[in-house]
C-alpha cells in the first residue's frame, strides 16, 4: 500500500494501534477541507502495531488533548516536503476544558462557567484528579 507524501501537513505517528479513530473523531479531522489518511495496524519495531493519521494542510493541534488520550504519540511538521518539527507527547501535567468532573456534589456541576480542571496524581497509573474536589477524573473523553 502506498500512501503519498505530505508537501506540507501534520503526521501523527505511534498512535496506540486501535486508538486512530478515536484521535480523528476528537480532533474533528472529518470537517477538514484537505486530504487525510488514516493507517490502521501499521507495523512498528517499537510498539509491534501502530496506527498514523497524516493531515494534508497545518492545522492548529492541542497537544494538552493528544497527550492525554495518547502519551505515545510522535506529533511531524512536514514544511516543503521535510520534516521541520518533531515533538513527542508526554502525559499533560494538567488537562484544562478537556475532561468533565463526574462528581454531581463538585462545584463545577453547579457553577458552570467554572473550566473543568484537573491535574496529574499518579503518572504511572494515569491519574488525573479534579482541582476542586479531587474525585479521579474518566478515562476517556466525551
Amino acid at each position: 500500500m502506498i500512501i503519498g507524501q505530505i508537501k506540507d501537513g501534520i503526521v501523527l505517528d505511534h498512535i496506540t494501534a486501535g486508538h486512530g479513530m478515536d484521535i480523528y473523531k476528537i480532533l474533528g479531522l472529518d470537517k477538514l477541507d484537505c486530504t487525510v489518511a488514516m493507517i490502521k495496524n501499521a507495523d512498528s519495531t517499537k510498539k509491534g502495531r501502530k496506527d498514523i493519521i497524516k493531515v494534508g494542510q497545518v492545522i492548529d493541534l492541542d497537544f494538552d488533548v493528544l497527550g492525554y488520550i495518547d502519551p505515545g504519540i510522535t506529533v511531524n511538521i512536514i514544511q516543503d516536503g521535510k520534516l521541520a518539527k518533531r515533538q513527542h507527547l508526554n502525559l499533560p501535567e494538567r488537562v484544562r476544558g478537556i475532561i468533565r468532573c463526574k462528581n454531581p456534589r463538585c462545584i463545577t456541576s453547579v457553577e458552570q462557567e467554572l473550566v473543568h480542571e484537573f491535574r496529574l496524581t499518579d503518572p504511572e497509573k494515569k491519574i488525573y484528579r479534579c482541582i476542586y474536589c479531587e474525585h479521579e477524573a474518566p478515562k476517556t473523553i466525551e
